[in-house]
């Protein structure tokens, strides 16, 4: 049904998404149209399709119907004040969206975006800047940092939610570790079969997990292996 959701525009985009009941909270609708996907994508006619693009450097921008799934299930610890780490950030436009998710009504959250490409995210910053919000990156409300995102940020931590767009072969504990108690992730886990997990961390530190549907995303590797194997 996903495929449905493709639009002209992003206003029509979003709309087709929570028609088809993948955006349900008025919340992240209102979220999303304050992104606009175009500033994020290499290919500008394709901006609206409803299916995930390369963006360089063996990395990807993910569906937007799987990034409507994860603000979804993470909105409960997407609340204002809240600290969100997005693992993979690629082009930063999950980033634009935590950062309106986590930052409204006078509160300042704080997004944190990390990617083992350089260049990646220093596209990234130009692309979070061309949609507004260069201020939030000035006060580092939104801060992009170069790294190994299967370690984490811990200096930035703990944080309430968790994104990771690729797939670890098996959760990452460095992650798990990140997490605030109570914290969420939402994390595609496995190889051949992937499936998303959502990773939950109750006020007393205990860890579980659900999954949530099968999915195929590009792997959460080094640097110089997703260069030669996906570029």
């Amino acid at each position: 049904m996903a495929w449905r959701c493709t639009g002209r525009t992003n206003t029509e985009l979003i709309a087709n998404m929570a028609q088809h009941g993948i955006i349900n909270a008025e919340r992240v609708t209102t979220a999303m149209a304050k992104v606009d996907r175009a500033n994020y994508v290499l290919s500008k006619e394709a901006a609206y399709q409803d299916s995930p693009q390369r963006i360089g450097h063996g990395a990807t921008i993910s569906a937007p119907h799987m990034h409507a799934h994860a603000m979804e299930h993470l909105l409960p610890f997407l609340f204002p004040g809240a600290k969100v780490l997005d693992v993979g950030s690629g082009s930063g436009y999950l980033c634009a969206v935590l950062h309106h998710l986590v930052s409204f009504n006078g509160e300042a959250g704080k997004v944190v975006g990390i990617d083992h490409i350089p260049e990646l995210v220093n596209w990234s910053v130009t692309n979070l800047k061309k949609d507004g919000l260069g201020e939030a990156l000035q006060d580092k409300r939104i801060e992009m940092i170069s790294g190994d995102g299967r370690q984490g940020y811990a200096a930035g931590g703990p944080y309430d939610a968790i994104h990771v767009g690729a797939a670890a072969p098996a959760l990452p504990q460095a992650l798990v570790d990140q997490l605030a108690s109570p914290g969420r992730m939402f994390i595609p886990v496995g190889t051949v079969s992937q499936q998303i997990l959502q990773v939950d961390k109750d006020a007393h530190g205990k860890v579980t997990g659900k999954e949530l549907m099968g999915v195929i995303y590009v792997p959460l590797t080094d640097a110089e292996t997703q260069k030669r194997g996906y570029y």
